[in-house]
């Protein structure tokens, strides 16, 4: 796949994905004219890219700890001190917050569990949107703008 192709299946700028490659995070053929072709395991390796970049990890760490996470072998290049210090970091961070989506995961399973239990149906709320209705109020019922419910409850006694 071309660049263009890449950018819209990973949501990155052409200009980032560049970078990536300059950074050698991803690799491209060229093509006869000259055009970058990227495999489409990039489009994974782009988006596991931007997570660990999201995540706060530098470029030449994330460099040297993709082959295990796009292998799964690991290979250890010298890791400096600092690249072991903010990988400990990171991963002290991960846990935490894989942590509280377990708490939060299983407080709304237990929210959802109780709810069944107890036979209670969700409330459906209804949509508003702002439009041109006519105006109850009005004798000539002249119409103007105003929030008007999706549900069958009509014109609500919001007006403009």
């Amino acid at each position: 796949m071309r660049i263009g192709q890449l950018s819209e299946r990973t949501g990155r700028s052409r200009r980032l994905l560049r970078y990536y490659e300059e950074q050698e995070l991803i690799t491209s053929g060229r093509s006869a004219n000259g055009y970058r072709e990227y495999d489409v395991a990039c489009v994974d390796r782009v988006l596991q890219i931007r997570g660990l970049l999201d995540a706060g990890l530098p470029t030449r760490v994330i460099k040297q700890i993709l082959p295990c996470l796009t292998t799964g072998a690991v290979h250890v290049a010298d890791p400096t001190p600092e690249t072991i210090a903010i990988l400990e970091r990171e991963h002290a961070r991960m846990s935490e917050r894989i942590g509280c989506l377990v708490r939060n995961r299983d407080a709304i399973s237990d929210y959802l569990d109780a709810v069944r239990r107890q036979g209670v149906l969700p409330i459906r709320c209804s949509s508003r949107s702002w439009v041109e209705a006519p105006d109850p109020g009005s004798p000539s019922g002249v119409a103007k703008n105003r929030w008007v419910d999706s549900a069958e409850t009509g014109v609500s006694a919001r007006p403009a």
